[in-house]
């Protein structure tokens, strides 16, 4: 059986043939994979959001679809629909583009709440229901999501709901003046991800999943993952801290973090490691903080140096 390490650096190795100078962000897209979640990549245009969700794809042969959401956009367009059939004198199913192992939601905040909340039964329950017939999704079921943090007008802010089922917020930013004149190198006569071929099948997806699941977290450190949670909404700085779904997000992601470590159980720093990514966008910043320019990534830095540590005095 291969081990969930080795498939990760394997997969790794991969992505960043495409994806120049970004292996923070590609072990966290594994993360997610790994760990059964969905990630929210937030950043500026033109830094590779779309193209390392592709080389994903590519890399363990699964299928993807990509939907470019945009405001006139209904759910149906996302979900599918159900279409009568002269010939047969029934309803057909005609499967939406959710309907794949691995989908891309481009620019998803600048469709509408209704549409974006087509989403939800699909990244929460792994189905989607229409016309009360329910449709199981396929198995890996990954959503990433792209949205663009500058650029306000013509958006719509993404609920908390929908913000809360994201396991993981992460970003690509600029790459090195280094990493930039390799990729222009690179793509000089063809872009890679023409040539990126599948280094790994979904079947070996799947079990690595079920490994990072059976991974050990000791009573101690849940507590841990608990105390750093219940600081969030204690915190006097923030309006509506991380939720329970907050909590096994951390959970699940420390998982994996101790699986591509090569390790079979959860150690403190795998948790500190993943704190920020998996709560900063799941908390509500007060009014009072916000006008201050208070970022949410910062409280979550705090409390994690704030919380005592299982066998320590403090979160250092």
């Amino acid at each position: 059986m291969v081990s969930v390490f080795e498939l990760g650096r394997r997969l790794a190795d991969n992505i960043e043939r495409v994806i120049v100078g970004k292996p923070e962000a590609v072990r966290l897209t594994l993360l997610g994979l790994l760990a059964q979640g969905h990630l929210l990549i937030e950043d500026v245009p033109g830094t590779g959001k779309t193209v390392l969700a592709k080389s994903l794809a590519r890399s363990i042969g699964a299928s993807f679809h990509r939907i470019q959401f945009t405001p006139d956009m209904l759910p149906s367009d996302v979900t599918g629909v159900s279409v009568f059939n002269q010939q047969t004198r029934a309803f057909e199913f005609r499967p939406g583009p959710v309907m794949a192992q691995i989908v891309l939601v481009d620019e998803i905040n600048r469709a509408t709440p209704k549409t974006q909340a087509s989403l939800l039964e699909a990244m929460e329950e792994r189905q989607v229901t229409v016309d009360g017939v329910t449709y199981p999704l396929p198995s890996p079921f990954l959503v990433l999501a792209t949205q663009n943090p500058i650029e306000y007008e013509g958006t719509f802010p993404l609920p908390e709901a929908q913000l809360d089922r994201f396991l993981l917020r992460i970003s690509l930013g600029y790459p090195l003046p280094t990493d930039e004149i390799r990729m222009l190198e690179g793509q000089q006569v063809r872009h890679p991800l023409e040539d990126l071929q599948a280094v790994a099948t979904v079947d070996e997806v799947l079990v690595a999943q079920q490994q990072v699941r059976r991974v050990r977290v000791v009573d101690e450190l849940k507590r841990y993952i608990l105390d750093l949670v219940s600081a969030t909404r204690r915190h006097l700085e923030v309006y509506l801290g991380a939720s329970p779904r907050g909590s096994l997000a951390l959970f699940r992601a420390a998982q994996a973090v101790a699986a591509l470590s090569d390790r079979d159980y959860v150690v403190p720093d795998d948790i500190k490691a993943i704190a920020v990514p998996a709560l900063a966008h799941r908390m509500i910043i007060g009014s009072a903080a916000r006008i201050r320019d208070v970022d949410a990534r910062t409280i979550v830095q705090e409390v994690v140096g704030a919380t005592a540590v299982p066998g320590g005095t403090g979160g250092r």
